[in-house]
């Protein structure tokens, strides 16, 4: 026998011994293997294997941090807005909604790497303590905050507290060389959901909305009320990057337009019957002629607002696409301060228009698409399904599908973006010289009572020259014509965040930001024809 029979034959042997160890050791284990019954229980089979691991498990198991890390993935599974929340993200949850928190009163923002207070809430602890706006704060509770990089989020933490609790700050103040010092007791401070209301002409006024807060109702009427005082009309409700919030808030504001036994929405479920919502006929703006303004982020509550408003043809949608976000998240609390938002129902608009977007693979890039395939710029680029065509009572023709189309579509608008203003926004110059004109009419600013004063103030001053040279100096300088294109931006925009450092701060801010504003503009067009 040559070497190489030999050598397949000695292969051959080997196989077919490993071959017969194996089967024997199969069978071994065959013979003792034991087999857990699964049940028709929906969670059998997951309560088998986490009893398992608990009785079995090589190692010692930190379940606490086990249960942390699983929970948010089996929410996620469900849909996009069914979520884990632990204790911190629970409570901040809450607060943004809840309509206060306790802390010390102030807004403020970090153009470079110090805080600046940018406006003092009114009967606020800050206040009472003396601070004003244009106090740099260099240390809080003896801790520098100045020059060391510290992000906003990190100062907010150091600022907000229990009510009755004190906070040590030491501020920079104009040209003073000592630093002042304050004790802040932290209180419970109010979080507005008006962001702004104030009257665009002798009958038209103007609200906007940025969420809906456990006192948007409340603040709403409060806002809206001595507007038809002064003899508003008509009135433009802004809902633009409004995500949304308490529904029963979205259901009073509805009320307050539309007649009785008019639907605002309904919600149905695999597990929750469908309940209608309708108005009580008892709203005091059922005759103010209503301009409701969405765009892409407008989402839940802003949604079932303009749909309710679309639905009974009450008034006039414009802008955007909005979100589609028409899923109901129930919250369910927990003992150690964690919850859950449990999605148990879709909202339907009253034409029967699911709200909710289809939540596929590409859930999360749905506003990117939007800008990739046209839609942001031309209405003709919006999807709509001629199987989800609903029709209102008036005959109007509206679409499912998610979201809510606007009755006028208005683009985004592009007019006198310029690289220059690019560039200028990538450094945040707009902004960081703000605060440097702030501070050079520090005394002036602090004068200002009225819209009418601060118009006055930035009469009197070079503003487009002064930037312009800032801008120069920061390495940033306009190409042929492009400051002739930019110029009405920069310098709206540089009165507007002016006038956040008096005591009219947002009210200051909005009128001259809306006058940049197309949809505003389209609003103002569209009047004599809705």
């Amino acid at each position: 026998m040559d070497d190489r029979k030999r050598g397949r034959l000695s292969l051959a042997l080997w196989l077919f011994m490993l071959l017969l160890i194996c089967s024997m050791y199969v069978g071994k284990c065959s013979r003792g293997r034991k087999e857990l019954a699964v049940d028709d229980h929906k969670w059998s089979k997951l309560l088998l294997v986490l009893d398992q691991i608990e009785k079995n498990y090589v190692d010692t198991i930190d379940y606490k941090d086990m249960v942390e890390k699983l929970l948010p993935q089996v929410m996620e599974k469900l849909d996009p807005h069914s979520v884990y929340l632990p204790p911190v993200e629970l409570e901040a949850a809450d607060e943004s909604l809840v309509g206060n928190f306790s802390g010390i009163g102030i807004q403020f923002n970090v153009p470079a790497d110090t805080a600046i207070v940018i406006s003092v809430i009114q009967g606020g602890p800050s206040e009472k303590a003396g601070l004003l706006s244009g106090d740099r704060i260099i240390k809080v509770d003896g801790k520098m905050v100045a020059g060391v990089k510290m992000n906003q989020d990190s100062l907010v933490k150091m600022l907000k507290g229990p009510r009755g609790t004190k906070v040590h700050l030491e501020v920079k103040r104009d040209n003073l060389d000592e630093l002042l010092p304050f004790e802040i007791v932290r209180d419970k401070i109010p979080v507005k959901s008006v962001d702004v209301a104030f009257m665009l002409s002798d009958s038209l006024g103007y609200v906007k909305l940025s969420k809906f807060s456990r006192t948007s109702y409340v603040e709403f009427m409060e806002a809206v009320l001595p507007l038809v005082e002064q003899g508003m009309k008509e009135l433009v409700f802004d809902l633009r990057d409004n995500t949304g919030g308490y529904l029963d808030q979205a259901l009073r504001l509805s009320n307050e337009f539309l007649d009785e036994g008019e639907l605002i929405v309904y919600m149905e479920g695999a597990n929750r019957a469908r309940e209608d919502y309708k108005a009580s006929g008892k709203g005091l703006l059922r005759d103010m002629k209503l301009y409701v303004l969405i765009n892409e982020s407008s989402a839940s509550s802003s949604e079932i607002f303009a749909g309710a408003i679309q639905d009974n043809d009450r008034g006039t949608i414009l802008g955007r696409r909005s979100y589609g976000k028409g899923l109901v998240q129930e919250p369910v609390y927990f003992t150690d301060k964690s919850g859950i938002r449990l999605t148990v129902a879709r909202f339907y608009t009253p034409t029967g228009r699911c709200i909710q977007k289809p939540y596929d693979e590409n859930y999360q890039m749905d506003i990117i698409e939007r800008y990739r395939h046209g839609e942001m710029i031309s209405a003709d680029s919006i999807r709509r399904v001629d199987s989800l065509k609903y029709t209102t009572p008036g005959g109007k023709v509206v679409y499912g599908g998610g979201g809510i189309i606007p009755d006028i579509f208005v683009p985004i608008d592009t007019t006198g973006v310029t690289d220059f203003l690019i560039a200028c926004n990538r450094k945040s110059l707009i902004v960081k010289f703000s605060n440097i004109l702030a501070d050079k009419y520090r005394k002036e600013l602090r004068k200002v009572e009225t819209f009418e004063d601060l118009e006055r103030l930035v009469a009197t001053i070079d503003i487009g020259g002064e930037f312009l040279e800032y801008a120069r100096r920061n390495g940033v300088v306009p190409g042929k014509g492009e400051w002739k294109e930019s110029r009405e931006i920069v310098e709206l925009q540089l009165c507007g965040l002016m006038g956040r450092y008096t005591v009219l701060d947002d009210n200051a801010f909005y009128p001259y930001i809306l006058r940049l504003d197309n949809v505003i503009d389209k609003v103002k067009e569209v009047r004599n024809e809705y």
